[in-house]
């Protein structure tokens, strides 16, 4: 049985991490950590039975050394704390949250390397937008320009999201039409851009996670599309991060590597 700390438990994805580290025959919810709801148990709080594991700080629940892997679903602010705590408690690390910059990045790869743990960073851990990123980043070789449309709800702290720059850095390399010569009368209007690749966001309640790439090419228009419509899209892609990160050296970013696309 795989050890689990699930860390930002009492957030709408933790809930659904520990629920699916719970539900699955190889896996143990081993602690959960997070600021709200300290003292609280767990199983209550994701409406089940109580299970015995309170919510506590991430130093409380990586006492004793019997964790194995820690996933964390937390913020931009603190993930880089939760990490380096993992890392000196030898506890491997799966990370679903986004924000993460180029800096912090660096730093796990050292972290990983001078603790002897492995590191899985993922924008996304909906099996299906991986195929989409992956469908993306094919198409790119053959039209002229593309644009990035993402939709989430509006409590995502972060815009682009961390699966709109990772398909935008995937495909411009690939993407060699002219740019945009639109004036924009209202700032802002055709999004943001990352080299030549437009990208918008869209925050509203109702949606959970969604994306499409738009292709444009002579006489023609492509688009490749995935939508979550509930937050469990994501959790066969957590486990299987869980799973295979004790057996992946080093940071691996993508759960495209461990699909093996």
């Amino acid at each position: 049985m795989i050890k689990v700390i699930v860390s930002g438990a009492a957030g709408k994805m933790g809930k659904e991490v520990c629920k699916a580290v719970l539900d699955d025959h190889e896996t143990e919810l081993y602690g959960a950590v997070d600021v709200d709801g300290v003292g609280s148990d767990i199983g209550t709080m994701i409406g089940r039975a109580p299970v015995d594991i309170e919510i506590t700080s991430l130093a409380d629940a990586l006492e004793g050394g019997e964790a194995k892997v820690m996933v964390d679903f937390t913020f931009a602010g603190v993930v880089m704390e939760n990490i380096r705590a993992a890392a000196e408690n030898n506890v491997h690390i799966v990370v679903g949250t986004t924000g993460l910059s180029d800096d912090n990045k660096i730093e796990i790869k050292k972290l990983c390397a001078d603790n002897g743990i492995n590191a899985i960073i993922a924008p996304n851990f909906a099996i299906g937008a991986v195929l989409m990123m992956k469908f993306a980043e094919m198409a790119a070789r053959y039209m002229s320009r593309a644009e990035i449309i993402e939709l989430h709800h509006d409590q995502k702290r972060d815009a682009p999201s961390g699966t709109a720059m990772q398909t935008a850095k995937l495909i411009a390399p690939k993407i060699k039409g002219p740019k945009v010569q639109s004036e924009e009368i209202l700032p802002g209007a055709l999004g943001g851009e990352y080299e030549h690749v437009r990208v918008h966001s869209v925050r509203l309640p109702g949606f959970v996670a969604h994306q499409e790439v738009i292709f444009g090419g002579v006489g023609q228009i492509l688009t490749v599309r995935h939508d979550s419509i509930d937050r469990t899209s994501f959790m066969p892609g957590v486990l299987m991060a869980v799973k295979a990160v004790q057996e992946y050296p080093g940071v691996t970013i993508g759960l495209d590597k461990i699909m093996d696309l």
